[in-house]
């Protein structure tokens, strides 16, 4: 009984237009049409993104971070990873998240190896730096 009920909702709702396609057409005043213009020019010029990385190391010594790079890089070749000198500190940090979720995912691999490490927010991350899903 269910089913049939179903099936005529369905085939009603076909015959009402719902299943066929529909052209939406919207007008806009030229104020409004000329701000809509100029927010896509800004959009497409701009060179970096918001997004997260995974903060490995924070040290003053620059050479345990050349060291920790150098593994990094051995054991991960395809995960970026940059640093960055805040005085008096050098911050290693990898990858380059749109979200934060899909920064956890690579922070819980590599809480594994990496103690300490935690998620960093970035404003300077590049488009062709974002990581797709690991």
């Amino acid at each position: 009984m269910l089913l049939r009920v179903l099936f005529s909702t369905l085939f009603l709702a076909g015959g009402f237009g719902f299943g066929h396609a529909q052209n939406v057409i919207i007008e806009a005043d030229e104020p409004i049409t000329q701000m809509m213009d100029r927010y896509v020019e800004l959009n497409k010029s701009r060179n970096f993104v918001q997004g997260w990385r995974v903060q490995i190391l924070a040290t003053p010594d620059r050479q345990r971070l050349e060291t920790v790079k150098q593994s990094f890089q051995y054991r991960y070749p395809n995960i970026p990873i940059d640093w960055e000198h805040a005085k008096p500190y050098y911050k290693l940090r990898a990858g380059a998240f749109e979200s934060k979720l899909e920064a956890m995912r690579l922070k819980y691999i590599l809480q594994q190896e990496y103690s300490g490490i935690y998620l960093v927010k970035d404003d300077r991350i590049t488009p062709s730096e974002l990581i797709g899903n690991l």
